[in-house]
């Protein structure tokens, strides 16, 4: 597939590029899409809810009742949780919601984003750039030439683009990602992926 190469204003430059078939023309493999995905927002919580059950409350141990002829229920102590300011039953104990995810499923489930993006030409090129200081209008300049002013987008970079990346964190729905830190996620909450012309070798060989 055969892409054009446009320059930060959205004008064509006249070049094309060919997308690498491994990496944007494979079938997509929706549940890959899905583990990487789920993998991602579990890995995003803390984990760090606590209650504390009887054994950790601290009050008196005294029975506080006979244990029969009161004509209701039997009770130990105060700690009980049944008692106002006892302990909790069953309550969330710090833990961790993440889970393996084996790296093969997770270069799967990019690729098939990408595919699916390439598909909907939703895949945008432009040709290498950098900004000489970091600058939030030199950003907005560019999304309104590429026509992607307040929808979602996400620009990949190469590790280079510092200045870029600092640019564009104030943008709502703007994101900018490198080609190694980049996720599923990202990518599928993109509506357009803009992909820098020397990104896409270090697609290729990360993907591959």
């Amino acid at each position: 597939m055969n892409v054009s190469v446009l320059n930060i204003n959205g004008e064509e430059t006249g070049r094309e590029v060919s997308l690498d078939q491994s990496v944007f023309g494979i079938e997509p493999n929706e549940h890959a899409v899905y583990l990487d995905v789920k993998n991602y927002l579990a890995n995003q919580r803390q984990g760090t809810a606590k209650t504390k059950d009887k054994g950790e409350i601290t009050a008196s141990t005294k029975k506080i009742k006979k244990q029969k002829g009161t004509g209701t229920a039997r009770a130990g102590s105060v700690k009980s949780g049944v008692m106002r300011g006892g302990g909790t039953f069953f309550g969330p104990q710090p833990r961790d919601y993440g889970f393996k995810l084996n790296k093969k499923v997770k270069k799967l489930a990019r690729k098939s984003v990408l595919s699916s993006r390439a598909k909907e030409n939703a895949i945008k090129v432009l040709e290498d750039f950098t900004f000489d200081a970091p600058q939030t209008k030199q950003y907005v300049s560019l999304l309104e030439g590429l026509q992607l002013t307040g929808k979602k987008s996400l620009l990949l970079v190469n590790d280079s683009n510092k200045n870029v990346f600092l640019s564009s964190r104030n943008i709502k729905k703007a994101n900018v990602s490198t080609v190694d830190e980049v996720n599923t996620y990202d990518l599928i909450n993109a509506e357009q992926i803009i992909i820098c012309e020397g990104s896409l070798d270090l697609l290729k060989e990360r993907f591959n």
